[in-house]
């Protein structure tokens, strides 16, 4: 796997490569990360890569050439083309689905825009996809760009310690996490679940499988209208619901 991002600061994307899984992941070799910055790649002799922009309007945008020219730079490198993605928030949501189709393939390309956008002429000849951390407006690509390399890169082979924790994240299923409990059993903000004590491990996975269907449905009931539940999952939330309805009075 190999993750090449434009970007007008590389230094701080790369940051990302000293803490946590990703970090863990590059220094053993699981993936590669390279970050470009278009002012390197500028025929202007100030480095300078915007301008104004055609029409009138506040802020500056991004020229198409230097984009351009730095994705040439990285397809020489990468020896071969693959998949541009634009950090704009008028792109796609970006959600675990998209985690999953990047890991399986062989890396992909992340430009982060800056300043008030990008040319669209570089957008409609080089972008294969836009993609959104969601309904709001950063100054830059590079924050949504990192959390994109940390989700895709936990699900890259050996980069997570048990790769189990991938599979039961939550959205790994299209439904959310159940509860997690450690250590001690008992504090001042109250006890354990008895049934996580108990050891035995078929009634705690029904426990969390019912736990996670019933978060879902209590936070996030859009993701249920979006999959549908076989018979053993519909019967463990209607348990849930009912346990629910008798541990909340109405109001």
């Amino acid at each position: 796997m190999r993750i090449d991002a434009i970007t007008l600061f590389p230094e701080w994307l790369l940051e990302i490569e000293r803490y946590g899984v990703v970090g863990r992941g590059l220094r053993q070799n699981r993936l590669s990360l390279a970050a470009w910055n278009p002012r390197d790649y500028t025929s202007d002799p100030t480095r300078r890569v915007d301008d104004r922009p055609y029409g009138g309007g506040p802020g500056m945008v991004m020229q198409s050439a230097p984009l351009a020219a730095t994705l040439e730079a990285i397809e020489r490198a990468r020896g071969a083309s693959a998949p541009v993605l634009l950090m704009s928030p008028q792109g796609e949501r970006f959600d675990q689905r998209w985690a999953e189709r990047l890991a399986a393939g062989s890396g992909f390309v992340l430009v982060c825009g800056r300043y008030e956008g990008i040319d669209q002429r570089f957008i409609d000849r080089h972008a294969d996809a836009e993609l959104s951390a969601g309904d709001m407006v950063l100054s830059g690509g590079e924050l949504p760009a990192m959390m994109i390399i940390d989700a895709v890169a936990r699900l890259i082979a050996g980069v997570l310690g048990d790769a189990r924790s991938a599979a039961e994240d939550s959205f790994a299923n299209a439904i959310l996490d159940h509860p997690h409990y450690t250590r001690p059993p008992a504090d001042e903000a109250g006890a354990v679940p008895d049934i996580l004590l108990s050891g035995d491990h078929a009634r705690i996975a029904r426990w969390r499988e019912k736990q996670a269907l019933g978060r879902t449905w209590l936070r996030r009931p859009d993701l249920l209208d979006a999959i549908e539940l076989d018979q053993r999952q519909q019967a463990l939330l209607t348990e849930f619901v009912a346990e629910y309805a008798e541990r909340v009075p109405r109001p």
